[in-house]
């Protein structure tokens, strides 16, 4: 209410700047003319006496200032009569354009372009708003570009980090792709598409993504990137040992002040948490003596102690889908299947994690 009173104001005050040059009388007056005028013909008698015109000059002078002079003295009654009214009428057209019909037609216009019913937006937002645009405009130009020049390695390795900012992930991986394939094979962009993959897959560790990283590791085996993310791998996979293992390295490994070390160290957290119950040390030395028919029975009895367990306590979404892989491994598709379906039922007030599990199938090939 307040904007709109000032603006208001603001208004008013424009059109009185525009009105009040009009309501001056700018009316010559005669009697000024006229002593105008007579000025003159002393000037020209002045002249004459000192000898600086003629007399033919000075009379022929005097005969048209003495004209003017006549006719500025005389009434001109029709004129006054006419011309204030007309003046007049002027003025009053102009006020009523400038008090109604402007103010009509500047709110007609905003009505129909503009939007009052909108809350006013925060500095901020529309500051953030208008960077997106931005954004937008020049991701919207480089794609323009690599369209006539698709193997220009320097244009996607630019786009692949906007894209992962903008959430378009499968774009970012797709760009990565493209960087390896025309600008050479790195470890930092290897570890760059696993990072892609698993962003496109809702925090899955995908078979491609692990590749990736495995890539990278092989390349550069202190890439920490690719690190962070094995250690995810095993953790997704039910070897929490082994994760940790690969976390605890990498924290040992870090420079320091390395910006990334609170993620590991979070992560190291929530793998102690969550270890699911595995085989023990004594256990796999046991297994390598073992046939590979009792190695597939004791693999058996561990799925099924995870899928009781599941069923006690159906809210953890990391161990289905440690069950649903480890059926897959054991080449039960029907199995995984079931567990899948499982999951879902048993998660269906959290929505997120039934997404995490339908994303998880996919990735395994048990879509649908």
């Amino acid at each position: 209410m307040n904007l709109w009173l000032a603006f208001a104001l603001m208004t008013a005050a424009a059109i009185f700047a525009v009105l009040w040059p009009l309501s001056r009388n700018r009316a010559v007056r005669a009697g000024d003319d006229a002593e105008v005028y007579r000025d003159q013909l002393d000037e020209i008698e002045r002249d004459r006496a000192g000898g600086l015109i003629g007399e033919a000059e000075a009379e022929a002078a005097r005969v048209e200032v003495s004209r003017r002079l006549i006719a500025a003295s005389e009434p001109r009654d029709d004129v006054a009569a006419s011309k204030p009214e007309a003046t007049l009428w002027r003025r009053r057209a102009v006020a009523i354009v400038a008090f109604v019909v402007l103010p009509i037609v500047a709110g007609a216009i905003y009505l129909r372009l503009g939007a009052p019913q909108l809350p006013g937006a925060p500095l901020s937002a529309r500051m953030q708003s208008g960077e997106e645009q931005s954004i937008a405009a020049l991701v919207a130009q480089v794609e323009a570009r690599l369209e006539n020049n698709p193997k220009d390695a320097r244009g996607w390795e630019v786009l692949a980090p906007v894209y992962l900012r903008l959430g378009r992930f499968d774009d970012a991986a797709k760009a990565l792709r493209n960087v390896i394939e025309f600008g050479g094979d790195t470890p930092q962009r290897q570890a760059d598409l696993g990072e892609a993959l698993v962003a496109a897959a809702n925090g899955i560790v995908t078979a491609e993504a692990k590749q990736a990283f495995d890539r990278a590791a092989a390349k550069e085996p202190g890439q920490p990137k690719a690190r962070f993310y094995l250690g995810l791998a095993a953790q997704q996979d039910g070897d929490a040992a082994k994760a940790a293992d690969i976390w605890q390295g990498l924290l040992k490994d870090a420079p320091p002040g390395a910006p990334w070390t609170a993620t590991v160290q979070q992560a190291l957290a929530s793998a102690g948490k969550a270890a699911a119950p595995g085989p023990s040390a004594d256990d796999m030395a046991a297994a390598s003596q073992m046939s590979e028919a009792d190695r597939n029975e004791m693999v058996r009895g561990m799925v099924g102690r995870l899928a009781e367990r599941l069923k006690q306590n159906g809210s953890d979404v990391e161990g289905w889908m440690r069950l649903v892989r480890a059926y897959m491994v054991l080449g039960d598709r029907d199995k995984a299947r079931t567990a899948v379906d499982d999951a879902r039922r048993a998660l269906v007030a959290e929505p997120d994690k039934v997404r995490r599990v339908d994303e998880f199938a996919k990735s395994i090939g048990l879509s649908g």
